[in-house]
Order: structure tokens, then C-alpha cells, then sequence
């Protein structure tokens, strides 16, 4: 019984916070916001991290690989 009125209200509550927008207009909130292109820069960022760690991660396993079959 309580599993079945956890999940009516969870759902009553979810009906109501879908009816709410943020920008009046429909446009998405971060554009809205003029914050679109730092998320995107962010995300560019952490990923030119990862690649570079990858690279580097890589350059010493093959130096390792190289020491240890000599």
C-alpha cells in the first residue's frame, strides 16, 4: 500500500513540475540564458583532457613496453 502511494504521488508530482518551463517563450534554457556556448566550451575542454591523457598514458606504456623486451 505504501509502494502504490509513493509512486501516485511521485507521479502527481511529476505532472506538475512538467507544466512549468523556465523562458516563457519555449526556447531552451541555456540559450535563453546566453549560457549555451560556455557548456559547450566546457565540454570541449574535458574532452581535449581526456585525449591528451589517453596520449600521454599510452607514450608511457610503450616506453615501459620497450624497456622491459630489451
Amino acid at each position: 500500500m505504501i509502494r502504490f502511494l509513493s509512486t501516485l504521488l511521485a507521479l502527481v508530482l511529476m505532472q506538475d513540475l512538467n507544466g512549468q518551463s523556465m523562458t516563457g517563450n519555449g526556447d531552451d534554457f541555456f540559450q535563453a540564458m546566453g549560457k549555451m556556448y560556455v557548456v559547450v566550451a566546457i565540454i570541449v575542454v574535458i574532452f581535449i583532457g581526456i585525449i591528451l591523457y589517453l596520449w600521454r598514458l599510452d607514450r608511457k606504456i610503450s616506453q615501459l613496453e620497450n624497456k622491459q623486451s630489451k
